[in-house]
């Protein structure tokens, strides 16, 4: 990669027409003064006090804005949201960043999934949050809500230049990225080959056939409790990988958190990340590196160059705290030469 090809990469997104199909949460913040806590009357325990509260885009939603933030000349949520106030807040948000969410379907029969997450407002860190509450959908996803995200798709398949799947919920079947889904995805993939498909699965992603798929180095391996520090060495990963490429019939990125990522094609090669001091805060970073990694590819890149693109979002992302970041084209151009003058350092050792 060179700094002219990065460039050439960069400037074409504003010309793609990108669609993220899967689970939209919305990420709501409750920034708590600790020095103003109560106590409560009734119970004796703390009632903290909220004096901000912040909701963003949150899973398939991040992606989103990771693509906005790239300059993605048109973006369109395909999903199922609830017909509430969060989903009132969700679409509004994705209509600032300019996402077209006409394939968002609200519908009584659903909640809006949503990561509740209060925090002390005077550690922007890690251990400012408190315990997190999760709204997800635990019943399967009726068919006929299905059936409309399905039809939203088809309608603008023959339009895009990609499509990004974001299967957030674990429980089979209670999200949007269902068993039926699946096929419909494989089937539309082999139809539309001009059109790049990938996508991303906290549960699911060997299920998935015939779209690139983005697993982290654990779930390649098939190794899904590591312990912090745990890493997969290169002859493992190559192996997994290789094996998960003939499995889904297309190619693979699998993600190393600072080692940036391993791909399948044109050869098993790993494309290393950059290396970033100071507090970071992960949340997000899969979504991002699949955004930027998705978005290179309906440009044009080769799956390599995809990756370094996708590592080098990521590497922007992680050093905003207390959010899920997002980065910028000028400032994936200047990383690159953070990373470039690493690579050199990595040379001469």
């Amino acid at each position: 990669m060179t700094n002219e090809r990065l460039r050439d990469l960069l400037d074409l997104f504003p010309a793609r027409r990108i669609a993220v199909v899967g689970d939209f949460f919305i990420d709501k913040y409750l920034d708590t003064d600790p020095l103003i806590a109560e106590l409560s009357v009734e119970t004796g325990k703390t009632a903290h006090q909220v004096v901000t509260v912040r909701h963003s885009p949150g899973a398939a939603g991040t992606v989103v804005r990771n693509l906005a933030a790239l300059g993605t000349g048109a973006l369109y949520a395909l999903g199922i949201v609830g017909d509430d106030g969060e989903a009132y807040d969700l679409l509004n948000d994705l209509h600032e960043l300019g996402c077209r969410t006409e394939g968002l379907i609200r519908s009584r029969e659903r909640m809006t999934p949503t990561y509740l997450k209060p925090r002390d407002m005077n550690d922007p860190g890690l251990t400012g949050e408190h315990e997190r509450y999760d709204t997800k959908n635990r019943t399967a996803t009726p068919p006929a809500l299905l059936d409309r995200v399905i039809r939203a798709l088809d309608d603008l398949l023959p339009e895009l230049h990609g499509v990004i799947v974001s299967d957030q919920v674990v429980m089979d079947d209670c999200g949007v990225i269902t068993t039926e889904m699946r096929a419909v995805i494989a089937d539309r993939a082999l139809r539309y080959p001009n059109v790049v498909f990938m996508g991303d699965s906290r549960a699911h992603i060997r299920e998935f056939r015939n779209i690139v798929v983005k697993p982290n180095e654990f779930e390649a391996v098939g190794w899904y409790n590591p312990l912090p520090g745990d890493t997969v060495n290169d002859d493992m990963l190559r192996e997994a990988i290789m094996e998960l490429r003939r499995m889904t019939n297309a190619p693979v990125c699998a993600t190393r958190g600072a080692r940036g990522m391993f791909v399948s094609d044109p050869e098993p090669t790993a494309v290393r990340g950059v290396r970033v001091e100071g507090p970071l805060d992960i949340t997000g970073a899969g979504d991002s590196a699949l955004a930027g990694t998705a978005l290179a590819l309906a440009s044009g890149a080769s799956l390599p160059e995809a990756a370094l693109i996708g590592n080098l979002v990521a590497s922007i992302t992680i050093q905003q705290l207390a959010t899920t970041g997002t980065a910028s084209r000028a400032e994936v151009m200047e990383r690159f030469g953070l990373w470039l003058a690493q690579e050199k350092e990595t040379f001469h050792e």
